[in-house]
């Protein structure tokens, strides 16, 4: 076991090299595009463990890398130490004071279920089977976005291992400068091993999909355009036009045919989200409509995302606005003729999403109304070398509304290069980011991600 030997005893989790059982799975993650091959993989189970792994790399001059589900895999790291947290499922929620506290292997399937039992939920996106602490370090959008923000808004203390090697306790009060970076920064300035964060009273809500055949998609995408002017805070809504493959498991009048799929998740009466949402069911006739009155713990099922590891490529951009002319860009380049199967999705922004008000973060892009979200699985003939310029096409096509890109849809490889990670944030963010990443991580030890390089606005 050579050097690596000096780990083992220091780690209550598992330390494992290539060629050993459970290498292999322990180092894939959701995405399947890019593949990290490490030099050792820290399975932890503590924030001890993380800060032994820590040590032993920086010691060495070697990367370090930490990975829960790996739905967000950016670039793959070749050499180093992947710290895997997904022993790491710590969950504790304190009722009357509506928070809870959750370790970085914890996914949101588990905190809802958990909050449900006190009427709460979770501030979580679209996919239960997402881990949590990564999701909020990269902002958060949330289903319920646009009536609560980003989840990283609502977070409450941090408990992160930094390139020292020292496990720290980071509050607005204790240490604000980190604690605003690592809201945004994602694993730049340390591994963060647990989180302190706020739930919302929401026991229930009025959601589900209207789902509508490929003819009708663009007087479907027209008309959620122009509705979404008149909504209000509490209706949180997307649209995805996407091919829904031929297989039994999934309900049979969506086999096989290209659909318009719009998500809704209203925070208030059923009543009232019928009323608000009559527009949208008078468009055109309905493939499916599952929009109802559910449990939180049900939310999964508006977007009913993926849960099977995937390669894929993907990118995004957060816009200002959009027009009749931007939806007619999104059809002719990535809708129902594309050349290469896109899944393309448009989320409404705003409310609550565009303040500057809670736990002060580095999410940027504030005063973006839609984020535009396209995915292309890297199946059979469709290579990134195929894929690329189509995506290519349609981002080039809405350049004049892009203000930047979201960090935690950016996708991978040459999407997370230098400027694509700058363009996530606001100018003077960026600048003070790189100014407190040579602070807290000198020699960018934390360095297989978004990476944010020491020193250089």
């Amino acid at each position: 076991m050579s050097e690596f030997a000096s780990l083992v005893p220091r780690v209550q989790g598992v330390v494992l090299l290539p060629g050993q059982e459970g290498f292999e799975e322990e180092r894939a993650g959701f995405q399947r595009a890019l593949v990290h091959r490490p030099d050792v993989i820290v399975g932890a189970a503590s924030a001890r463990d993380v800060a032994a792994a820590v040590e032993f790399a920086t010691v060495r001059g070697l990367p370090v890398a930490v990975q829960a589900t790996g739905h967000g895999l950016s670039v793959a790291m070749d050499g180093g130490v992947l710290v895997s947290t997904r022993r790491m499922d710590g969950l504790r929620v304190d009722a009357p004071a509506r928070t809870v506290r959750l370790e970085a292997g914890v996914r949101w399937e588990q905190v809802t279920a958990e909050a449900a039992r006190h009427g709460l939920a979770p501030l979580s996106g679209s996919a239960p089977h997402v881990g949590a602490v990564s999701y909020v370090l990269g902002g958060g959008l949330p289903l319920l976005g646009r009536t609560h923000g980003y989840a990283a808004d609502h977070v409450r203390a941090l408990e992160v291992v930094t390139a020292d090697a020292r496990i720290r306790q980071v509050t607005p009060d204790s240490d604000p400068d980190l604690f605003w970076a690592l809201l945004g920064g994602r694993d730049n300035f340390g591994i963060v091993t647990a989180l302190d964060m706020a739930l919302v009273p929401q026991s229930r809500l009025y959601g589900g999909g209207l789902y509508f055949d490929a003819p009708h998609a663009a007087d479907v995408l027209d008309a959620w355009r122009r509705w979404t002017a008149t909504v209000p805070d509490t209706m949180n809504s997307s649209l995805a036009l996407m091919p829904v493959p031929d297989a039994p498991a999934l309900p049979e009048p969506l086999r096989g045919r290209y659909v318009a799929h719009v998500r809704i998740a209203h925070t208030g009466g059923a009543e009232e989200g019928e009323a608000l949402i009559a527009p949208l069911r008078a468009v055109a006739p309905r493939l499916l409509d599952t929009v109802a009155e559910m449990p939180y713990t049900a939310s999964g099922s508006i977007h009913h995302d993926r849960k099977e590891p995937v390669a894929f490529a993907s990118d995004d951009a957060m816009l200002s606005g959009l027009t009749a002319s931007d939806v007619r860009t999104v059809l002719d380049t990535a809708g129902p003729g594309a050349p290469v199967p896109c899944i393309v999705e448009l989320r409404h922004l705003g409310g609550a999403l565009a303040y500057r008000k809670g736990s002060p973060n580095a999410v940027g892009h504030r005063d973006a109304q839609y984020m535009l979200f396209v995915l292309s699985p890297l199946v059979g003939p469709f290579t990134p070398e195929k894929v690329r310029p189509v995506h290519r096409a349609l981002f080039d096509g809405l350049a004049p509304r892009t203000l930047g890109r979201f960090l935690n849809f950016m996708g991978s490889g040459e999407n997370a290069g230098p400027e694509q990670v700058r363009s996530a944030y606001d100018a003077d963010d960026h600048a003070r980011l790189v100014r407190l990443k040579a602070v807290h991580d000198p020699s960018n030890t934390f360095r297989v991600n978004y990476n944010l390089e020491p020193g250089t606005p």
